[in-house]
């Protein structure tokens, strides 16, 4: 009986170690997978404004009573995010557009822009305290970029040029709008298969 027992014991642990081993090869994989699979970046839809061209010119109100500019060259960029109070997704990258908010504060204006109920919008701009940021809302505004999706952004350049644009559902679609910018650009997908 003591025989079987270590005998099972033995047989327990090569099961563990190769169980182990196990783990670390798919460990590996991933991380290949991982360097292999490139960021595709923000998803750009082929309408509205052309990267490149003369953004049109919006003055409108922000939420907070101020006037607010968008697309008028003024020297600073301008991030403009289309934005919902009933997008979850919206709602994630807050805290993302405080944070490029605050490290692009140099050169960038963040500007959330959409359309609907004021006293909706009201509500989720004191709820989410977004008073750090001109809110506008216009139809007209997400017309004319033809924003069908949300969270939407289009990047600005200091001279009212559009640089960059597309659906965001992570900081680094978010970031991959500065990254196409950059590289001069429309976009990621463009780079990449141009590479």
């Amino acid at each position: 009986m003591n025989t079987a027992l270590v005998v099972a014991l033995v047989v327990l642990w090569l099961v563990v170690i190769a169980l182990v081993i196990a783990v670390f090869a798919l460990a590996r994989q991933i991380g290949v997978l991982y360097e292999r699979v490139a960021p595709m970046g923000a998803l750009m839809l082929d309408e509205g404004p052309a990267v490149g061209s003369q953004a049109p010119v919006f003055e409108l109100a922000s939420l907070s009573g101020s006037a607010a500019s968008v697309g008028k060259p003024s020297g600073r960029g301008e991030l403009v995010f289309f934005i919902s109070p009933t997008c979850p997704v919206c709602k994630k990258l807050i805290p993302v557009l405080r944070s490029i908010a605050h490290a692009e504060r140099d050169w960038l204006d963040v500007i959330l822009a959409s359309d609907g109920v004021e006293a909706e919008h009201r509500t989720f701009y004191a709820k989410a305290g977004l008073s750090d940021f001109p809110y506008v809302l216009s139809r007209e505004l997400g017309m004319t970029y033809k924003v069908g999706k949300l969270p939407y952004a289009v990047l600005l350049d200091e001279h009212g040029k559009v640089r960059a644009k597309g659906l965001i559902n992570s900081r680094e679609q978010l970031e991959s709008l500065f990254t196409a910018k950059e590289l001069g650009v429309e976009s990621i997908q463009e780079y990449l298969q141009k590479a």
